[in-house]
C-alpha cells in the first residue's frame, strides 16, 4: 500500500511498476519478507529498499509519511485506507501472512481472550 499518487501511478503495469519503487520492508529474517523477496525474483523486479523495519507500527508510520511501498495483509488492508490514508498498489497473490495465537491453555477461559479468539477467528476466516 501507498500514499494515493504514487498508488494510483504504481496500479498502471503492476507489478512491473515496482521495479526500482522505494520500499519499506520487514527485515529479512522474517517469514513474509522471504516470501515478498520470492515473489520479487519472480516477477523479476527490483524494489528499492529504503528501510527495513521489525516494528510493523514504524513500517506503517515510514508508509503514512509518504516514503514508499509497504506490504499490508489484505486482513488489514480496510483499516490501512481508513486509518492511514494508504491505497493498494497490487496484490502479492503468492505472499502469505500466517498469525498465531500462543497461549499455555487448551481451552481459553478467560472472557476478554476468548472473545479477542473468536474475533480473530472471524476475521482471518476466508
Amino acid at each position: 500500500m501507498a500514499k494515493t499518487a504514487m498508488a494510483s501511478r504504481l496500479r498502471r503495469g503492476f507489478p512491473k511498476s515496482m521495479d526500482g519503487v522505494p520500499a519499506l520492508l520487514p527485515t529479512p529474517d522474517t517469514a513474509i519478507r522471504r516470501a515478498l523477496d520470492q515473489w520479487a525474483d519472480r516477477n523479476e523486479i527490483h524494489p528499492v529498499v529504503v528501510a527495513e523495519f521489525e516494528d510493523y507500527a514504524l513500517l506503517r508510520a515510514f508508509a503514512r509519511a509518504g516514503h514508499g511501498v509497504a506490504p499490508v495483509p489484505v486482513v488489514l488492508e480496510e483499516q490501512f485506507r481508513s486509518q492511514y490514508d494508504l491505497l493498494r498498489v497490487g496484490l502479492a497473490d503468492t505472499v502469505q501472512s500466517e498469525f498465531y495465537a500462543i497461549s499455555v491453555e487448551r481451552k481459553v477461559k478467560h472472557p476478554a481472550v476468548a472473545a479477542i479468539v473468536e474475533h480473530a477467528r472471524q476475521l482471518f476466516a476466508e
